[in-house]
This record gives C-alpha cells, sequence and structure tokens, in this order.
C-alpha cells in the first residue's frame, strides 16, 4: 500500500526519515534535498577518442572525483553525469520499502535521473545515491547543496523476515554519504 500525508508524518516522527522537516510532506510523497558531496565522473587522461571500458561483469568502476557542494555549487554541463546523496538519512523498518522519483520540475529542466532508487525493507543508517545525468544538449544546469530534487514514496509491505531483510543481508547500511563502487545486488 502506497502511504499518504498523515502516515508520512508519523514516518517523520519515528525517524524512519531523518532530516526532513513536515514543509517537506506532500500528499503521497516526502521531498529530498541533495547532500553536501557529489562525485564527478573523471577522463582515464587520454584523448577523447581512447575512451576506457568498463567490464561490468567484472565490477570495474568509473573514476570519480569529489565535490563538496558545501563549499560552491557545481555546474551540469550537457551529457555530463554525476552521483549525489540526499541530504535526509533512511531508517527503513521491516516492513516498509521505499522509491525515488525525480521531481517534474527537474525532469522538465533536462535534468535525468537513471532510475535506481529503490530502498529494501531493513535498509538503514543511510543517504540514498542519485545517479543524475544532464540531458540538454544546449544548457548547463547549476546543482546546490539542499535543492529539492525528488521525492521518495513508501509503501508498506508484509515484514520481511528478519534473516531475509536488508539490514541484515545488504551492503549499503550505514553510509552517510554517495556510494560509487559496482556490485549492489
Amino acid at each position: 500500500m502506497l502511504l499518504s500525508y498523515n502516515r508520512l508524518i508519523t514516518l517523520l516522527d519515528e525517524g524512519v526519515l531523518e532530516g526532513s522537516s513536515y514543509d517537506n510532506v506532500n500528499g503521497s510523497s516526502i521531498d529530498l534535498r541533495i547532500g553536501d558531496i557529489i562525485k564527478v565522473e573523471c577522463g582515464p587522461g587520454k584523448a577523447l577518442q581512447e575512451r576506457q571500458v568498463l567490464d561490468i561483469t567484472k565490477k570495474e568502476s568509473p573514476l570519480f572525483r569529489d565535490f563538496d557542494l558545501s563549499k560552491d555549487t557545481f555546474i551540469l554541463n550537457p551529457g555530463e553525469f554525476i552521483l549525489a546523496h540526499s541530504a535526509e538519512t533512511f531508517n527503513l523498518p521491516n516492513n516498509l520499502s521505499a522509491e525515488y522519483k525525480l521531481k517534474s520540475s527537474m525532469a522538465r529542466c533536462g535534468l535525468e535521473h537513471l532510475n535506481a532508487g529503490w530502498a529494501d525493507p531493513g535498509w538503514h543508517g543511510s543517504k540514498l545515491t542519485l545517479e543524475l545525468k544532464n540531458m540538454l544538449q544546449y544548457h548547463s544546469l547549476l546543482i546546490s547543496r539542499n535543492m529539492k530534487i525528488g521525492q521518495i514514496v513508501f509503501f508498506e509491505n508484509e515484514p520481511v523476515p528478519e534473516d531475509k531483510s536488508y539490514a541484515v543481508r545488504g551492503k549499503y547500511n550505514n553510509n552517510d554519504s554517495v556510494q560509487s563502487n559496482l556490485g549492489v545486488d
């Protein structure tokens, strides 16, 4: 079942989503903001025609450098890709899952989220990593700390057995920043 306003307020009170306020609660979602650190893709240091090939079956990952949004804004140029994280921290119990959705106003500006925003029951103590790309051809986009980037919707489900919960089996619990490594199951 998709949760709506009154239950979302309760989730904030219970600490399921830390760092948010009642002002960010919508009818059936809660607005998320971009956190302090983003990861910007780095080139391999070769000419453009000599692009690095990554074997994702072997969990090879692109090279990224950190950029601190608490010190400056970031200009996302056409075609560029970054990883960001939510300012909010998630603490999902074993009977809740969540899904990230880009704000329509961001999509209309040409920003794209690569649709990897699912959060399993039991995921806790972590920021949500966002995969963002500027889809425009002629305009850059200004990215700043705490800008409203999307919203999260919550689903109530039957409780997951403790030994099958993401709290026990998950790789990305207790991550307080953006994650860039491959191998997410």
